[in-house]
């Protein structure tokens, strides 16, 4: 299936200079949604990667460098800022900018925390009446009240770092002396800092998970289509966790009864609550999901885009994410109808051998020309770097290979992706043969 993209005729009639913030496959995504918007002159990513040059301007400055990057969009009159990962907004990124007037697309730094601190996020969901796991809060000095809890409770239990932690913070425990050891690991070695020296401990739930993005303005708002990610280095769900080893959507585990027990259940409430807070929500909010018979439990808040989520859920937009973007920044997303084009999307992650322990850099990738938009695929990549003209890996997760297909027919989108996969390669190249199996489950 050809590749659906916005008109970008008009693009002389274009007035806008953007900056995206951020260097990995999601921040790709964005650059190459945005490209196709007839209301972009320029892109600006910072600091982006070799994929990402071929369609923006690269600019040398780190994701979390938050004067840096305020002062850069302040002299080069950006005027859309749209901010990738977590860490710059849990910094306060949004806060800084708009005290000057810039306008920017993410939450506040108040309103971030729903990422940045998992004890917050807990809390409030008890306080809002949200449905998720039952747990507990230890700090550090409640250590010995924390053992006790692990000790009087049964198994699996999960350990959570408060903070962020690059996505390493979670731990599934099956057994009491693993929990044990994990606490000590938090607590007793610091292996987190300041994020670990708060833990969740809360119940294991079962069922199947999900990815819903909302996009809102603090007031109005709108559900994406539905994603799974494939967490774990294995198939089968099997191995250690990674920040994501593929993701398809619509994900069918996700019914229409399901999405509306969403939207009422957990959307609704949290952009209430945060208002309530002081705190409202701007920009996109990610809710992961655990589904179990058709009802929904949130694991987890993200105050962004996931990733490689975003490689699956962008590209099916079918509009102009410029203007969508800025009126959820400037207060007027009531004013547009997201829409999206009929299909499905599968994104699979190629890894470097030895992800997510320690991996080799500098492989040559090959292949990369054997793909073409006009095939309905899409290479995101998310490690990689130029050398003598050639694309080379740079680190653990190196590319996404997306795959746009009729939606009804997501069997034959994933051939399409893995046809693509095959194609392309590198010495230790790794990725899952799985991915989207669990959607097709669903529809059989």
């Amino acid at each position: 299936m050809k590749l659906k993209t916005t008109n970008i005729e008009n693009r002389t009639a274009a007035r806008a200079t953007v900056l995206v913030i951020g260097s990995g496959g999601r921040e790709h995504a964005l650059v190459w949604k945005l490209k196709q918007s007839p209301s972009v002159k320029e892109i600006y990513c910072a600091p982006g990667n070799a994929g990402i040059a071929e369609l923006a301007t690269l600019v040398s400055i780190k994701a979390d460098d938050v004067e840096g990057l305020f002062q850069f969009a302040a002299k080069n009159r950006i005027d859309l800022t749209i901010v990738g990962p977590e860490v710059p907004l849990v910094k306060g990124i949004v806060d800084r900018f708009e005290k000057d007037g810039m306008k920017i697309f993410g939450p506040s730094k108040r309103a971030a925390e729903l990422e940045g601190s998992k004890a917050f996020a807990k809390q409030f969901m008890k306080k809002y009446h949200i449905p998720t796991a039952d747990f507990e809060i230890f700090t550090k000095s409640q250590s010995a009240e924390a053992e006790e809890f692990i000790r009087r409770h049964s198994f699996p239990l999960v350990v959570k770092a408060d903070g962020l932690a690059a996505g390493k913070g979670v731990v599934v425990c099956q057994t009491q002396t693993e929990a044990l050891n994990i606490l000590g690991e938090f607590f007793g070695k610091n292996i987190f800092g300041d994020a670990g020296s708060t833990v969740v401990i809360e119940e294991f739930m079962q069922g199947e998970e999900a990815s819903v993005f909302v996009l809102t303005d603090g007031t109005d708002y709108q559900l994406l289509q539905p994603a799974q990610d494939h967490k774990q280095i294995l198939d089968d769900d099997r191995g250690k966790n990674t920040g994501g080893m593929g993701a398809y959507a619509p994900a069918p585990v996700v019914t229409k009864t399901v999405m509306k027990r969403v939207e009422e259940e957990i959307v609704r409430p949290v952009l209430h609550g945060m208002r309530e807070e002081g705190r409202t929500y701007k920009g996109c909010l990610y809710v992961g999901l655990m589904i179990a018979s058709g009802i929904p439990r949130v694991v987890e808040f993200n105050c962004r885009f996931g990733d490689p989520e975003a490689q699956a859920v962008l590209p099916l937009i079918d509009g102009d994410l410029f203007e969508i973007f800025s009126a959820c920044a400037v207060g007027s997303f009531g004013s547009i109808k997201v829409k999206h084009h009929d299909a499905s999307a599968v994104c699979i992650v190629v890894a470097s051998r030895g992800y997510p322990d320690e991996y080799e850099k500098g492989k040559i990738i090959h292949g990369l020309e054997s793909v073409r938009a006009e095939d309905g695929i899409v290479v995101f990549h998310a490690a990689t770097k130029k050398e003598n003209k050639s694309f080379v890996t740079s680190g653990g997760r190196v590319l996404g290979v997306t795959a746009i297909g009729y939606r009804n027919d997501l069997e034959g989108t994933i051939n399409s992706a893995y046809s693509a996969v095959k194609r392309i390669t590198f010495d230790g190249a790794y990725y899952r043969s799985d991915i989207g199996k669990k959607g097709l489950r669903h529809l059989h």
